[in-house]
């Protein structure tokens, strides 16, 4: 009876979304008469293959060059997703913007993502069995915003089927309706049909697929599409986007202090220190945006000793498997695992990637997966799959937390939405927090209003972030990396220090296409000129001239910078990036003229980091049923 009553709601809510798709999407976002003529030049530096974002210390500069007369129109605490959404946002309206990040871009929450841009299935059933308009409304704008950031960064981001498997035919039919409705809310943004495979079909398309499992048989399963990214290599791309549409942004610089106008309280810019010089300077807004992701409430305490709380921090864990746990170019999506939660298991970088818990955490710095969720999310998916299923296997396991807006009625952080918030609770310093990576775009495009409403800007233009292509994406194709193999050579010093010429790789040649869109050929022609073609790690198609190319284009300054965030290895393989690390410092030292003192204090902050890295070698674990 209760199984009858669930369907017949699904489908009469399917109606509802119908109605409502035309309600809420048939506008466009952004009106054509609305673009500024400023917004072709931005393009075109943006787009220009040999364009380069300032250095480091002519950003710091424009920062310390402003002054009590002579202001920032807005400054932007925190270089995650969000925050460098609002710098670029702002900056492409022709507003003057610094950002500061008192570690790397990407280095909280924004790397840690299950790496899905989706627009919230789960949320959706809520929606329907809750009956709330609310949450229907945040996984239409979700699916919108999904599909503009894969436009935006098609080389950053990719459509990928995710494979749901039914146990009975009831799960099939209430799984097939519910997806064939997600559909339907994606209306004209959606990215591929779903559909639906029998259990033979199924099996070839997903070998490592369990039919029979827990007294069941499998009858079949449910295909949809969701969005996949690079999400700390999209942020970054965010930030030297930014750069390029004239933003001054400087990681590794740190807000101390809040400076207040004298006679009327309100902030009017901060007392910032570069973490890497120790040098501290001033640094003056109209208005500062708080974009701190787990950390808005800390930077909030600063300004307002009494300010309440209003980040719910939750932990995720994920971990990395061999590739043959999934198939290439196949996802498995579990619904309800024992304690109701989803599970997934997703093919990421030529590895597996699986998770997540959702619990309450502490918020740290440097988060770390505890031993039982990582066997929590080892029992979720041996039940699901005709692979042993080990311990050992564990090639990194990490945690990210999730900084969800406060619901004082909520009994759980898995019930609480993750629609944002935007405030502005203190005179000059909005704050904005909650929502997700795929609604970041939108999440910085409120900030930013409120921003110039409560400072008094002038923009330029209104907001044109919903179709801007970032750096990298312009005349991208998934077969440019055809042109890197074929025009490229990898030249290699050898360990008796001859150099010798290899084979651009298809391997290589795809992940640097992917990684640096249309500027892999930049990379590409360091390790030819530079004789930086080497693998930084055996089995990784990462290479030693990304190390330089970043130091020099993409703002990175110490080894963790780039083995977590300008190439995923740490996220990938542990126990592989420490043993490139030496090598990661070499290169890096030589870029940034790094003396002895400063390599040895690279190596063990390195070391550090990779330790909370729980892969199965780093580790303590009694691997008892997972062995």
């Amino acid at each position: 009876m209760a199984a009858s009553i669930r369907l017949r709601r699904l489908g009469a809510v399917a109606a509802v979304a119908g109605g409502a798709y035309f309600t809420v999407l048939s506008n466009p976002q952004i009106a054509a008469s609305d673009r500024a003529p400023a917004l072709t030049n931005v393009k075109q530096r943006i787009a220009d293959p040999f364009a380069a974002v300032p250095s480091r210390a002519v950003q710091e500069s424009a920062l310390i060059g402003s002054s009590a007369a002579n202001p920032l129109d807005i400054l932007v605490i925190g270089g995650g997703a969000t925050g460098c959404g609002v710098a670029l946002d702002a900056a492409t309206r022709g507003l003057r913007v610094g950002l500061v990040e008192r570690e790397d871009f990407a280095s909280g929450t924004s790397s840690r993502s299950t790496k899905l841009i989706h627009g919230g299935v789960r949320y959706l059933e809520k929606a329907v069995f809750n009956l709330d308009y609310g949450q229907l409304k945040l996984v239409f704008h979700a699916l919108e915003e999904r599909k503009q950031v894969i436009e935006n960064a098609p080389h950053l981001c990719n459509a990928l089927p995710c494979m749901t498997p039914c146990f009975s035919w009831f799960e099939a039919v209430y799984y097939w309706m519910g997806l064939k409705m997600y559909d339907l809310v994606a209306g004209r943004h959606l990215l591929h049909l779903s559909r639906y495979y029998s259990a033979q079909e199924s099996v070839e398309l997903f070998p490592t697929l369990a039919r029979k499992g827990n007294d069941r048989s499998l009858k079949g399963t449910v295909v949809y599409y969701d969005g996949q990214m690079n999400d700390s290599r999209l942020n970054v791309a965010l930030a030297c986007t930014a750069a390029l549409a004239g933003a001054a942004v400087v990681n590794h610089a740190e807000v101390i202090s809040f400076i207040r106008d004298d006679g009327t309280g309100r902030i009017i810019g901060a007392q910032i220190r570069n973490n890497l010089t120790g040098n501290e300077f001033d640094t003056y807004a109209k208005v500062v945006v708080n974009a701190a992701g787990p950390f808005c409430d800390s930077v909030r305490l600063m300004a307002d000793k009494e300010a309440k709380e209003m980040i719910c921090p939750s932990s995720g864990v994920h971990i990395v498997l061999p590739d043959y746990y999934s198939p290439e170019g196949m996802g498995l999506i579990v619904p309800k695992t024992k304690d109701g939660r989803v599970i997934f298991m997703l093919p990421w970088l030529g590895r597996t990637v699986a998770g997540t818990t959702d619990s309450n955490t502490s918020i740290t710095m440097l988060p770390e997966p505890h031993e039982d969720e990582i066997e929590f999310i080892l029992d979720a998916i041996s039940d699901y799959l005709n692979v042993k299923v080990r311990r050992t296997d564990v090639l990194s396991a990490w945690s990210g937390i999730r900084p969800l807006a406060v619901d004082p009625r909520a009994k759980s952080t898995e019930s609480i939405s993750r629609d944002h918030v935007v405030c502005e609770d203190l005179p000059g310093l909005v704050t904005i927090t909650g929502g997700k990576w795929t609604t970041y775009r939108s999440m910085a495009e409120d900030a930013v209003n409120v921003a110039i409403k409560s400072g008094k800007l002038s923009p330029a233009s209104k907001c044109v972030t919903y179709d801007l292509r970032l750096i990298g994406a312009d005349g991208w194709e998934p077969a440019s990396f055809t042109i890197v193999a074929q025009q490229y050579v990898r030249m290699k010093r050898s360990y008796g220090g001859k150099v010798v010429p290899g084979v651009m790789d298809t391997a290589a040649a795809k992940h640097l296409s992917h990684a640096y869109g249309t500027f892999a050929e930049r990379v590409a022609a360091i390790a030819q000129n530079e004789n930086l073609g080497k693998r930084l790690a055996h089995g990784y198609p990462i290479l030693e001239a990304e190390v330089a190319y970043c130091a020099r284009h993409e703002y990175c300054e110490s080894a963790v910078d780039f083995i977590a965030r300008r190439s995923r290895l740490a996220f990938l393989d542990t126990d592989a990036a420490r043993r490139a690390v030496p090598r990661v410092i070499e290169i890096l030292a030589s870029e940034h003229k790094w003396d002895k003192s400063r390599q040895k204090q690279e190596l063990q902050k390195a070391q550090e980091f990779l330790e909370t890295f729980k892969s199965s070698r780093n580790a303590q674990f009694h691997d008892g049923k997972h062995k």
